[in-house]
């Protein structure tokens, strides 16, 4: 789907980047930058900058970055062009009918039929629930004491024990076959040819948050297996992106998300009245569905199963709820398995109570540590309290870690003290290479990488002339796009070079060039480097030293450039050009002084 691109430069030059952001995010402004907690990490230093001048935001803990479009579409999970739309709403701009390429019309059509698909389908499968033949799928749910009005609320349904009914259906409907399994409401083999994938199975149709079918969850009559079985994935379902009963919960006004593991759970659940509850779509909890959350809430209370299995899964989903910025609580179903027994044993109200009481998901971390160790054994028990203090280290704030130590000593009776200087220790051990972890795993650059020192050097010199543009003039004689040796740090040279030259500068407009989310990531990163020298030490001083301090920069970029072009000669045509162009501009260089 494509706009005019003097539409979107339109809509993105009347939304001002600080303002958007700011709608989402807290922004305090120191200089001409404007700080706040990045939205798509955990963090309680600010290392996210918006800065006006460039039209664009940069989290120098995490390396998300970009415009304003960038931001949307992160936030909100948006596409671009939904982002647009948002963004054109904004600030009352009208936007054309979307035109398309032939092959974004052919998508389109597709998604429009399996959407259709699924929806006939749920239809029959609503149908049968309600009929002769689905009478055993009925009575199953009235037993598990769902109302007619949940049924309905829920379109819930009943597949067939024919393995070719919902087939013919649709056939007589007029639908593909092609599309019927691409809706992956059916499979085909030599054997049985087209046949259904539900079957003798009560059917919990998927909405997405548009309130669309977009998938379907069946749960086996009797004992066959799988028990629960759901749609594979299609270019309208994506498990990983998407939480059952969503739908419904995000128009819950009660502040929070409680996370269930399966759907029987979440509709139990709303039928007692907490409809803000959720589940995740028969694969476990993804760090996707967690961005999808944040969107709604940073109170997410975990309903888990108390078995084992529910006890490892939701210690991996506080992983990654923390991940994305959300510290959760954890219910206590006990003595019953789910939400489901617990609500039919003792009611609402006690349920409501267990969610006041949720456990802090640090303590219940801890909780399920200590059941590691043979806490009368002093050697053992030092092996716990170490491990706390490593649990510890977790917070980076210096407030935060000695509040949840300070609590920590009391709950599990250890000296404060003792435990402070154990965690100071580790801090001070091992705080580097784990602050170093954090950033590798959130896409910063990678120290190890050879080429880091010689990228560092270009990002650098690409972000003084895009904060200082009279810069340009004074080293276009000697640098090119081409001396810039990454591909992306190439094409953004260009770019930028070449608005300079017809004397304007939108970093905000080179970064749409870009169309995949790692790029764009990289491209605000390369106009986001830190302005320190090759020394590591901040530029500034007086107009003589900044000089000197831009032509050792520049002097290292062509050096870098003339490096690599001489390792490629043989191999690349254009190699020998650039050596023998790139020898004399050094020499000159070698012999210029600048003069800011």
């Amino acid at each position: 789907m494509y706009y005019p691109d003097e539409l979107v430069e339109e809509v993105r030059d009347k939304n001002d980047i600080v303002d958007v952001v700011g709608s989402y995010v807290h922004l305090t402004k120191k200089g001409n930058t404007y700080f706040g907690l990045c939205p798509f990490h955990n963090e309680k230093t600010p290392s996210f900058s918006v800065t006006p001048g460039k039209q664009m935001y940069y989290c120098f803990g995490c390396g998300a970055g970009g415009n304003v479009y960038s931001f949307i579409m992160n936030y909100e999970n948006a596409t671009f062009p939904e982002a647009v739309k948002i963004l054109a709403d904004r600030v009352n701009v009208s936007l054309p009918e979307i035109e398309m390429s032939e092959e974004m019309k052919k998508q389109a059509g597709e998604k429009a039929r399996l959407l259709e698909v699924n929806k006939e389908a749920a239809k029959y499968f609503y149908y049968l629930l309600r009929s002769e033949r689905g009478k055993r799928g009925y009575e199953y749910l009235k037993n598990r004491g769902l109302s007619d009005d949940t049924l309905k609320n829920w379109g819930m349904g009943y597949s067939d024990i024919f393995s070719d009914d919902l087939v013919k259906y649709l056939r007589s409907k007029n639908y593909r076959d092609e599309d019927i399994i691409k809706a992956g409401l059916a499979s085909h083999d030599e054997k049985r040819g087209l046949h259904d994938k539900f079957w003798n199975r009560v059917m919990f149709p998927i909405w997405d948050i548009n309130h669309r079918v977009i998938g379907f969850g069946g749960r086996v009559m009797g004992d066959g297996e799988p028990k629960y079985l759901n749609s594979p994935e299609t270019i309208i379902f994506d498990k990983s992106r998407n939480l059952f009963g969503l739908n419904f919960a995000r128009s819950s006004k009660k502040g929070r998300i409680i996370l269930c593991e399966g759907y029987m759970d979440v509709i139990s659940m709303h039928q007692a009245g907490f409809n803000e509850t959720v589940a995740s779509l028969g694969t476990a909890f993804t760090s996707g569905q967690a961005s999808i959350l944040k969107r709604f809430t940073d109170n997410v209370i975990l309903s888990y199963d108390s078995d084992g299995a529910g006890v490892k899964a939701a210690l991996r989903a506080i992983g990654i709820l923390r991940e994305v910025g959300i510290s959760a609580r954890v219910l206590n179903l006990k003595p019953y398995k789910d939400p489901d027994e617990f609500i039919k044993n003792l009611g609402p109200e006690a349920l409501e109570e267990r969610i006041k009481n949720a456990r802090n998901s640090f303590y219940f971390e801890i909780d399920n540590l200590a059941k590691q160790f043979d806490l009368s054994d002093p050697e053992d028990k030092t092996r716990f309290h170490t491990e706390i203090a490593r649990m510890l280290c977790r917070f980076s704030d210096d407030v935060e870690r000695n509040n949840y130590l300070e609590a920590v000593s009391v709950e599990y009776g250890i000296l404060a003290e003792a435990l402070r200087k154990l965690t100071g220790k580790i801090v001070q051990e091992t705080g580097l290479a784990t602050r170093q972890r954090i950033v590798l795993k959130s896409g910063t650059a990678d120290k190890s990488d050879p080429n880091e020192g010689i990228n560092k050097t270009q990002r650098l010199l690409i972000t003084w002339i895009s904060e200082e543009p009279d810069i340009y003039r004074l080293v276009k004689e000697y640098i090119s796009y081409k001396d810039f040796t990454d591909e992306v740090y190439r094409e953004v040279a260009m770019l930028l070079f070449k608005d300079l030259d017809e004397g304007k500068l939108k970093p905000a407009d080179i970064i749409s060039k870009f169309i995949s989310e790692d790029d764009q990531r990289k491209v605000a990163a390369i106009f986001n480097t830190r302005l320190l020298d090759l020394n590591g030490n901040i530029i500034e001083g007086s107009a003589a030293e900044r000089a000197h301090t831009l032509k050792d920069i520049v002097l290292k970029v062509k050096e870098n450039s003339y490096d690599y072009y001489s390792s490629r000669l043989g191999s690349d045509v254009e190699a020998l050009n650039q050596v023998i162009e790139g020898k004399k501009l050094l020499e000159k260089l070698r012999r210029t002084n600048f003069s800011l």
